[in-house]
């Protein structure tokens, strides 16, 4: 598929096109780096209005971690972690699962993520969500120390 149109099918307003979309934007960014020259765009997507806008726009930014020798996610990582605290748990856990591509490859970024991620006021969401974005938590420091 072009690229041109899945980056474009991010903002369709059908969400299994846009999720679609999504997911093949993210299996390329693991064996490519064409989308990396889009960094601006992901970063823009990540002060959306639309938390699905923001969180597809994370999910990006992380995933370009394996090709940023500009270290643009470096510069601009503090205002990205702010999904942390959006006001969607969903948001939030994706945004955590997310980062595991930036802990992955830039190491030196392992103390602003984790002084941010202790700081997720998880139980402002609702009780259900509660463990799970702890666990969530968990497995992200987890995967530091591992690392």
């Amino acid at each position: 598929m072009d690229l041109g149109y899945l980056l474009f099918s991010l903002e369709d307003n059908d969400t299994s096109i846009a999720y679609g979309a999504l997911k093949e934007l993210e299996a390329l960014s693991d064996t490519s780096n064409v989308l990396y020259s889009h960094m601006n765009e992901f970063i823009s997507m990540i002060d959306s209005e639309k938390y699905v806008m923001r969180v597809r726009g994370f999910r990006l930014f992380c995933k370009q971690a394996k090709w940023d020798n500009d270290n643009i996610i470096d510069s601009n990582l503090d205002s990205a972690l702010n999904i942390l605290s959006d006001e969607k748990p969903t948001a939030v856990r994706q945004a955590l699962a997310a980062l595991h591509d930036i802990v992955l490859y830039k190491k030196n970024l392992h103390g602003q993520i984790r002084r941010r991620v202790l700081e997720i006021d998880y139980l402002k969401y609702k009780d259900t969500m509660h463990s799970l974005i702890a666990k969530d938590i968990e497995d992200l420091l987890k995967a530091m120390d591992k690392s």
